[in-house]
């Protein structure tokens, strides 16, 4: 049985219930963002989900030097303090460099580490020496064996409280794939595993200057990883896709949430 982590009373791992982390990819803006948090928070109370809030206050790894990025991280992390205060609810952030790790873990509850950083040992252990809830996504270069070695660099500074999120995998050029399996390896390891359903389908600079992705997909592999185990889902949603400041390809309509977590819960209850 894996370990199980709680984030405020959000509990990941054990015999706990499946829960949600969802948000949009970005932040675009405070109203946008809190208009997102309040349908999120509404729905969860509604269908008793487990909720973290999550959003990025710089996506530094965007395809173009064009691309948006977001408002910054003191603008950023003003807005998810809010959006913690006013809603009770756990917030997740993704930062990008040992001094953001220093910044970031006073206000949100989970630090997550982006993929193409997990190699990044200075990186790695400062978010465990944070004492925040360290969430690990999967680089897609890596097997998930590999995974290992990056929960001993956080391990090495006495933090546990460690997720490991799977999020696809290279499958020749500007294309991912999920493999079901490496829910099961990661796993073993005895940490709870997440699955993010939406970057799974994403295209990795597939439109050139940008990146694509087919979100029609999302809600199958979700199912699918719901039904193999796991004890989390990572979702992006925003109310207009299309219209996306970052990820909108990938992005599930928040008006479809609902629907979908209905069979999702149902399925995680018989697995």
């Amino acid at each position: 049985m894996t370990k199980t982590i709680n984030v405020k009373g959000v509990k990941f791992g054990g015999r706990s219930p499946l829960a949600l982390i969802a948000g949009p990819c970005v932040i675009e803006s405070r109203e946008g963002c809190m208009a997102i948090a309040d349908k999120l928070v509404k729905l969860s109370k509604k269908q008793n989900i487990p909720l973290v809030f999550k959003a990025s206050y710089d996506k530094a790894n965007r395809t173009s030097i064009n691309s948006y990025r977001g408002p910054g991280i003191a603008k950023g992390l003003e807005i998810l303090s809010e959006i913690k205060e006013k809603y009770n609810v756990p917030v997740l952030t993704d930062v990008h460099s040992v001094e953001e790790i220093h910044i970031a873990s006073k206000v949100v509850d989970i630090i997550q580490l982006p993929a193409f950083l997990i190699r990044q040992t200075d990186i790695v252990v400062a978010a465990g020496e944070s004492g925040a809830v360290v969430n690990v996504k999967k680089a897609q270069f890596a097997a998930p064996w590999d995974m290992a070695q990056v929960v001993k660099k956080i391990e090495s500074t006495g933090n546990t409280k460690i997720m490991l999120t799977e999020r696809g995998a290279s499958f020749g050029y500007n294309t991912l794939v999920a493999d079901m399996r490496s829910l099961i390896i990661m796993r073993e390891l005895g940490y709870p595993v997440i699955f993010d359903a939406t970057h799974s389908v994403q295209s990795p600079g597939g439109k050139g200057d940008s990146s694509g992705g087919d979100g029609r997909f999302a809600p199958y592999l979700a199912k699918a990883a719901a039904a193999v185990g796991v004890d989390g889902m990572f979702i992006e949603t925003h109310p207009d896709p299309e219209n996306a400041l970052s990820d909108g390809p990938n992005m599930i309509p928040t008006k479809d949430l609902s629907r979908l977590w209905k069979k999702l819960s149902a399925i995680d209850e018989v697995k």
